[in-house]
């Protein structure tokens, strides 16, 4: 048990956490609060690195989950204390005064770095050839020991990480936040995570947004959407239809009784589309486009016809005259159609192939 979860709490961490986590939650949270990105976090930031300071060590540890704060304050010391949060900062990152994207990799000892003798510092060596009697080429390559740098590091000098290449290749996590009503193509910027090396300041990591399609709502800024089937009884008469939400809720609409739905129809529930970006709490409109199912041929026998026909609007009647021509519907195939058009063109009678279309040789 211990007296105080204070420091505990500061580093989000639990009071028996191991060293390992301890220092894995500084190191976010130093990164994070550093007063080069967030000025107005000075505050903070010393707090996270007074407490890091105690936890980090296991006799300040010892007193602090023993006696608390005040055991601290007492002289329970037994290891340097920092004049300054950002002392703990550059001993833990290795130093370098503003942040480690500024610290230089000289890729060895201090002072190994000379110029190569081999291509006098220029970086480029230059070679001539004999192409033929009194004829030479000149020839102009990359320096092969400097690698086109105009200087090198001694081999017994080299830093066992880089081999004197100043860089080294690491895997580093990036944690990207999706807020809530964020849009396709929307940027998230990691400043300075990008490819670092001697002299120049590191690029930025752009993460780009990528937004996927869903089977059922279909995204317009801030409003969603989706189509519905009913049935004819249904936009005649009324019905209750759920809506399974993107967060897992259960909307249930009901159309008014004697409500005609006609095919193709929208109707909208507010406050149901997407999350405002910035604004959490507020959304944009749900739409709805119903599609009306119709039954099947023959779906009702000719006997109830008439009572069907009593119950829907009067139809509407035709006088029919001896002068008119009644003809009668079929059914119409469009690739049938199309077909028989393609062939009829290229159909050839007993006169030759039809006007318009020859035979051309060569």
């Amino acid at each position: 048990m211990v007296k105080e979860t204070r420091l505990y709490d500061v580093l989000g961490v639990r009071p028996g956490a191991a060293p390992e986590e301890i220092r894995k939650a500084y190191r976010r949270l130093a990164l994070k609060y550093h007063p080069d990105k967030n000025p107005e976090e000075g505050e903070k930031f010393k707090l996270i690195s007074q407490a890091y300071e105690v936890l980090s060590d296991p006799k300040k540890r010892d007193i602090y989950d023993e006696g608390g704060e005040q055991a601290i304050k007492e002289g329970g010391s037994g290891s340097p204390s920092f004049s300054s949060p950002m002392d703990i900062f550059d001993m833990f990152f290795g130093g370098g005064g503003r942040m480690a994207r500024e610290r230089r990799g000289v890729g060895g000892k201090e002072g190994s770095v000379e110029k190569c003798p081999l291509c006098k510092g220029r970086g480029m060596q230059v070679h001539i050839q004999q192409i033929g009697p009194g004829m030479v080429q000149q020839i102009q390559t990359v320096c092969i020991e400097c690698k086109g740098q105009g200087e090198r590091i001694d081999p017994k000098d080299r830093c066992e990480s880089c081999c004197g290449a100043k860089v080294v290749c690491e895997k580093k996590v990036l944690e990207v936040h999706v807020e809530r009503g964020m849009k396709d193509g929307q940027k998230v910027l990691f400043h300075g995570e990008g490819d670092q090396e001697p002299e120049l300041e590191p690029g930025d990591v752009i993460i780009v947004l990528d937004q996927k399609d869903h089977s059922v709502f279909q995204r317009r800024g801030h409003d969603l959407i989706m189509k519905m089937k009913i049935q004819l009884s249904e936009a005649l008469c009324g019905f209750k239809k759920m809506i399974k939400t993107l967060d897992d809720r259960v909307l249930v609409i009901t159309s008014t009784s004697g409500e005609v739905i006609k095919h193709g129809d929208l109707r909208c529930v507010r406050n149901e589309g997407m999350p405002i970006y910035k604004a959490p709490l507020e959304r944009g409109t749900l739409i709805i486009q119903f599609l009306v199912i119709f039954p099947e041929k023959h779906w009702l026998s000719q006997d109830k016809l008439p009572q069907l026909e009593a119950l829907l609007p009067p139809r509407q009647k035709v006088r029919v005259t001896d002068d008119m021509d009644q003809v009668e519907l079929k059914e119409f195939n469009p690739s049938e159609q199309n077909w028989r058009q393609h062939r009829e063109a290229y159909k050839e009678d007993d006169d030759g192939p039809r006007a318009g279309v020859q035979c051309q040789t060569a």
